[in-house]
Parts: C-alpha cells; structure tokens; sequence
C-alpha cells in the first residue's frame, strides 16, 4: 500500500459516465463543454448492451480540449485485439495524450447472451489483448501466438504521437496485479469504501503516473424509496455475475449477499431483490442530497486513488433543464469542495 505519511492528500480526478442516463448522447454537448468549470477532469463511458464505449468519447473529443476520455471498460471479447487498437489510436490522434483506455472481460451476459461469443478464459483473454494493444498503440509489428488467439502480422499506421494510457477493469488480486504490473494501471468499482483498502493492498506500491479509478454510483435524491428502488434491479443483476459474486466473496461479503444469491439460483429475481439489504443499497449506489453523496463519495478517496468515476442516476427533479443537471454535478463534484 502507499505509505502514510503527514503529506496532504492529493486530489483526485473527477470523472462522470456518459452518457447520463435518460439523457440521449446528442444532448450531452452542452453539458460536456462546462464540466471543467465545475471542476470535472474526465469522461468514461462503458461498454454493454446499450451504447458503445467510443462515439460518446469521440464527441466530447470534438466538444473539449481539455477534459481526460476513459473507456470503462471496452471488453475484450467483442471487438478484435486490432479492431480495439485502431479504434483507440483513432480516438488518441482527436485527443493527443488525453486517452485512457480500460479494457475488460465483462460478464458472460453481455458476451455470449448477446453477442453469442463464447466467455473463455477471461483472465488470459484480457491479458493477451492488453499485451497485443500495449506494443500496438507503441506502433510495434506484432506477429506472435498469444494464449487465446493468433496474430500473423499487424502494425499500426498511425499509432498515437502521443501515449495513451492502457488501464484494467479489475476486481480481484491477480488482475489488479496484471494491471498494475503490464498495464497502467485499474478500474474498480461496485464496492463499500471501507473496501478500498484491500484492494490498495493488493495493488502494492504504485509507481508514478500509475492510474487506479473507483467507480462510485450515485442517486442524489433524498427520496429514498425512489433511490432504491432504481437500484436494486441493476445491483440484484449485477452481485449475481460470476465475477462480481467472487469479488464480493473475496472481499468478505459473501455471508451479507448469501440469500441474494440463493433467491437468483432460485430463478427468482424479484426475491433476489427483495434480499438485498437496504444497507448494501445504500452503500453500493449512494442516495441523499448531493452534498450528502459528496461526503459519502469522499470516503473512497484514499491514499492511491487517483480518479473517481461517477456514475448518475438522475432523479427525475433533475430532468428540467441541463442547467439543472449541471447544478446537481456541480454540487456532487469537486468545485462544491
């Protein structure tokens, strides 16, 4: 872990998911042009049945100069190694030094349910593609037999002028350690603060310019039967991933999901729900004020958490007007500090 010592802490990137949900990526421009001024750094998107990890990117590239583009995560399952390494260097020359690049297994819902692509040996897929797009983006010829596929020559034309950073969706010891031993660095995410911990503890002494992003999902609503009831259809799905079950299992959890798990076994979703405790709502998907999520958002800044990555929930108070949404980002965010 990084050592305590009396210096401040430094501050951390602030980065918010697009795109908004409820909102259509078209209507984002206005918004993506004023997140500096409230005090935002970045811009992730993720990659699932819904929108793609790069148009949104591309588009906030078009609409600032200035703010960071991180993929969270694009998988490595459904776009080929090189199709995911030209895209990138595509989106590395709009925006010179400014990409970060998370790649990712994903969860087998999003690999083979819907894209009917077979979900092998994720550990091993997402290191070879790490390893193949890190020498690509660096315009190095590959021509290799990686574990989990075969690459008969590729170099990139035009690789970035820039570096872009290559970082992990990772969960667990061995993939964080790959992250941080090959890559530059993870995203974590779906976790309780007093969690963190364990994971700066596997990541080990993290060297300069190395990236760790927690994801943090937020409902700023007071109205608490609203805020949990929009969050446990997505958190009762998502626990009950095979690698969201082991994190959890790993990081103590398991004994708290147990009847979560036992009701989705059970093919009943709805009871899956119903088990989640409102503790574990409230902590994996912040609800309240804004200024009350702030404070909760500020418990997963440690020593050695570079970035936070929002993502959130619009209440639907906050759909009158964009400048509404900004005023609810500005008061989550660093500039109500």
């Amino acid at each position: 872990m990084p050592s305590s010592d009396s210096s401040p802490l430094a501050q951390p990137n602030w980065g918010v998911t697009l795109p908004l949900p409820g909102i259509t990526i078209g209507h984002h421009r206005h918004i993506v042009e004023r997140l500096p001024e409230i005090g935002y750094s970045d811009v992730w998107t993720a990659e699932g049945g819904g929108t793609d990890a790069f148009t949104p990117l591309a588009a906030t590239a078009a609409w600032s100069p200035t703010l960071r583009l991180g993929t969270g995560i694009v998988p490595v399952f459904t776009r080929g190694p090189a199709v995911i390494a030209q895209t990138a260097a595509t989106l590395a020359q709009l925006a010179p030094g400014r990409l970060l690049l998370g790649l990712g297994s994903s969860v087998p819902a999003h690999v083979s349910d819907i894209n009917g692509i077979p979900f092998e040996e994720p550990f091993k897929r997402t290191r070879d593609v790490l390893r193949f797009v890190t020498k690509a983006l660096r315009g190095e010829y590959i021509g290799d037999e990686f574990d989990t596929f075969s690459i008969t020559g590729y170099r990139l034309p035009h690789p970035p002028t820039e570096p872009a950073k290559v970082i992990l969706g990772a969960l667990r010891p061995n993939m964080l350690r790959l992250a941080f031993n090959e890559g530059d660095g993870a995203i974590t995410n779906l976790l309780f603060p007093e969690d963190v911990p364990k994971i700066l503890q596997a990541v080990g002494p993290q060297p300069v310019g190395k990236e760790l992003v927690v994801k943090v999902f937020v409902c700023p609503t007071q109205d608490k039967h609203y805020a949990r009831a929009n969050a446990r259809p997505f958190l009762a799905w998502i626990l009950n991933r095979e690698p969201y079950r082991k994190f959890h299992e790993w990081l103590g959890n398991g004994e708290l999901l147990r009847e979560v798990h036992e009701a989705w076994e059970a093919a009943d979703p709805a009871g899956s729900q119903k088990a989640l405790p409102d503790d574990v709502v409230d902590g994996l998907f912040i609800s309240g004020s804004p200024e009350e999520c702030r404070e909760q958002i500020m418990r997963y800044h440690l020593p050695g958490v570079t970035s936070i990555q929002l993502f959130v929930s619009l209440p639907p108070e906050a759909f009158y007007s964009q400048e509404t949404v900004l005023d609810v980002l500005r008061r989550l965010g660093p500039a109500a500090m």
